[in-house]
């Protein structure tokens, strides 16, 4: 979690239409557009490597303090529109925020450590939504898998969250399922004989046609 949020420099964006936003993008920039707060969508151009990085190092929540100007404004980075072929950053949604409120968000899931031996961990939830102060809203939340066994679970009432982080998400939310593996397709007895003597028999029958057709 964080304190602090990260500068980002900004430019007033005056021009639009698909045409401008292509232009923008060839030079360099992303088209941003900040909302909230009973405040006019305000549309602004970041420079696209320094707002991939801040995103690639602190994710979709990152809070940050736009300067466009001289004229500053904190927000929380909400969405990102991806090229599907470049996969750059095309667009993004910020929300307009205030230091002290509260925000819901989703912040993803991951898990450490070993399960039993034979056992098959399956990951049912990727993200769990809670309710965190804007300036301390953590990056991710980990659970620890160590020693579970076949029929072990972990729920989102069983996450331990940050001080001041409270969940939002059903408590019965299934995050971790461990179970027995699934076991491969083995044919039953007999099934490759019959195969066998499948083919043995059209090939007797191809031979017979052949036969006849002499």
């Amino acid at each position: 979690m964080s304190n602090k949020a990260i500068a980002l420099s900004a430019a007033a964006r005056n021009e639009f239409g698909k045409g401008a936003a292509r232009r923008a993008r060839r030079a360099g920039q992303i088209p941003v557009v900040i909302y909230g707060h009973g405040m006019e969508p305000a549309h602004i151009l970041v420079d696209r490597l320094e707002f991939t990085a801040i995103v690639r190092n602190h994710g979709t929540n990152a809070v940050v303090e736009i300067d466009v100007e001289g004229d500053k404004q904190l927000a929380m980075i909400k969405t990102v529109d991806q090229n599907v072929l470049t996969f750059n950053i095309d667009h993004a949604d910020l929300l307009a925020i205030k230091r002290g409120e509260k925000v819901e968000v989703e912040i993803p899931v991951i898990h450490e450590g070993e399960i039993a031996a034979g056992a098959m961990l399956m990951q049912d939830a990727e993200v769990i939504k809670v309710e965190a102060d804007v300036m301390n809203i953590p990056e991710e939340i980990v659970v620890s898998v160590e020693g579970m066994e076949i029929g072990d679970t972990i729920t989102a009432a069983d996450v331990k969250l940050p001080e001041g982080v409270t969940l939002v998400d059903d408590p019965e939310l299934l995050i971790i399922n461990v179970v027995v593996p699934e076991e491969a397709d083995v044919p039953e007895e007999g099934e490759e004989g019959e195969d066998a003597d499948g083919t043995e028999d059209d090939a007797a029958e191809v031979e017979e046609t052949s036969a006849a057709d002499e």
